[in-house]
């Protein structure tokens, strides 16, 4: 088999002027060359408005270190709807450096079932990290040369870190991963430019001596902020390699922050297609659970279906290599989005060339034991027609009605909301956190009692703890930060040991990506 690269490299791609007729939105784009393009909404206030406007979520098991396939999931998903008539569009987050020259690569797909052009996707793209990156770094230095000139807000402390889009540990002390930035949050979570400004001026950089918060806004820098995304805010159109229709924007991670792509992406691809499939970062546990919680919530929009993605190899892996004792995983992720968001749900099994028939055929009657229907796929082998079984049952499951259902209520303390994800979501018991945080808590709860949560925690297992195994009835989580973001409008929830800026593994994938003479590029996974 090709490598991702060369197949994608190889594949014939649609001018993007063709995909933008195609979907009727022609004089709404803005050419970044011959195969990239920029999407304005206030320009397509007129398009054809889709009767059935059907919104499938894809999310996961707690994944391998290599992810279990849930972008070329989603994108094999996309392309089979649209082969047996259905008309979809797929809508993905923006890959972030970090995992491009770090350990776990790309977030374009993969084998047959990628988005193009790759290499321009997973690197540069149309500049909306690095515009992301400007506009918070710009706060930064706007927060320091203010205390600098006098200080006359009378900044006591400086809560506001800088941002950067590349896994660097020597930067940590003052440093978050871009994708963590709570203005990439919040440019994926408004609807319009009056919005985007508005809650960059409610970010909290810092407090006076008397705890009282300084606002970017009190330094009149969300005017400058927003200038820099004026472009970043409109979504991006490319294609898959079947030459589809593609809508990518915006790029949080889920294990640090919300975990899903712009919520004018989404509305606008559900304007434009039948079918928008469409992700959440990690296992359910995590992007889901955000997705649900805070996407949903804070938008109005709502699934109306749920793919589930899982490997053989990494229910075995949560079994310590027995693939029935590692069950327990993708159990417990079918029961927190059937049971807990009451959402029509499907597995997908991501076929392996060395998967075996008999540990298929005992997973499949495994799931439907569970009411749930579990479906073999081979996209990344075999494109659009390895998905055709799968996006036959998800057309007829999302005909069925799905009724909104949260975790928590808005109305309820922030005590409560992290004690009910901890039980319903990760089927923990409790948490302990530091009598000056549980104080702040108390506080935060008369200030913004209709925030949702934003957990950072592991990807790897349903704990706090990434070797944990096994589902954490008696499991304690550790809160060692909370941080109030009054822009994106959430609390963060640190537990554990999770990190807001990662380092590089020993041997990066940055050392095996080149460029030729001619200008090819060469190595990116």
């Amino acid at each position: 088999m090709k490598s991702d690269i060369v197949i994608n490299q190889n594949t014939p791609l649609r001018p993007v002027s063709s995909l933008a007729e195609a979907l009727g939105i022609v004089d709404a784009i803005e050419e970044y060359g011959k195969f990239k393009a920029k999407i304005d909404p206030s320009k397509i206030k007129d398009a054809p408005i889709s009767k059935a406007g059907k919104l499938i979520l894809v999310t996961s098991i707690n994944p391998t270190a290599a992810g279990e396939g849930k972008t070329t999931t989603t994108i094999g998903l996309s392309d089979a709807l649209n082969l047996i008539g259905k008309q979809s569009l797929v809508c993905l987050r923006e890959p972030a450096l970090g995992p491009v020259f770090g350990k776990k690569g790309g977030a374009t797909g993969g084998g047959y079932a990628q988005v193009a052009p790759m290499e321009d996707i997973n690197l540069h793209f149309t500049g909306d990290f690095s515009a992301i990156a400007s506009a918070h770094n710009l706060l930064a230095a706007i927060v320091d040369n203010h205390i600098h000139h006098g200080n006359a807000l009378g900044i006591g402390t400086v809560t506001w870190r800088r941002a950067i889009d590349v896994n660097d540990r020597a930067l940590r002390a003052g440093f978050d991963i871009v994708v963590a930035s709570e203005v990439m949050a919040i440019l994926c979570l408004v609807n319009n430019i009056q919005e985007l400004k508005q809650r960059l001026g409610n970010i909290t950089i810092g407090y006076t001596d008397d705890q009282y918060p300084i606002t970017a806004r009190d330094l009149k820098a969300e005017g400058a902020m927003a200038a820099l995304l004026k472009d970043a805010l409109k979504p991006n159109l490319v294609q898959t390699l079947h030459n589809n229709p593609a809508i990518i924007h915006g790029g949080p991670f889920a294990n640090i922050a919300h975990g899903c792509n712009s919520v004018i992406a989404t509305k606008l691809s559900m304007k434009l297609a039948d079918y928008t499939v469409t992700e959440a970062g990690f296992g359910s546990d995590l992007g889901a659970e955000k997705f649900l919680d805070i996407k949903c919530r804070k938008s109005g929009i709502w699934p109306n279906a749920v793919v589930i993605v899982a490997t053989i190899k990494a229910i075995k892996l949560h079994g310590a290599g027995d693939l029935k004792q590692g069950f327990y995983n993708l159990e417990h992720h079918i029961k927190n989005i059937a049971n807990n968001f009451d959402l029509p749900t499907t597995v997908c099994i991501n076929k392996y060339s060395n998967d075996t028939i008999d540990e298929i055929n005992w997973l499949i009657n495994e799931v439907s034991k569970l009411g749930i229907a579990a479906i073999v796929s081979s996209h990344w082998a075999d494109g659009a027609t390895g998905a055709v079984n799968l996006a036959q049952h998800v057309a007829e499951m999302a005909q069925q009605e799905s009724n909104i259902k949260f975790v928590y209520a808005d109305t309820d303390t922030f005590s409560t909301k992290i004690q009910k994800v901890i039980q319903k979501v990760y089927g923990g018991k409790d948490y302990k956190i530091s009598e000056d945080d549980r104080k702040k808590l108390i506080q935060w709860d008369e200030k913004y009692p209709h925030y949702p949560i934003c957990i950072a925690k592991t990807h790897s297992s349903l704990s706090a703890n990434p070797l944990f195994s096994g589902i954490p009835v008696n499991e304690t989580y550790h809160i060692r930060e909370l941080k109030i973001c009054t822009g994106a409008e959430y609390l963060v929830v640190m537990m554990g040991n999770i990190i807001t800026l990662p380092g590089l593994p020993q041997n990066p994938a940055a050392e095996n990506i080149n460029i030729s003479q001619t200008g090819n590029i060469t190595g990116i996974s």
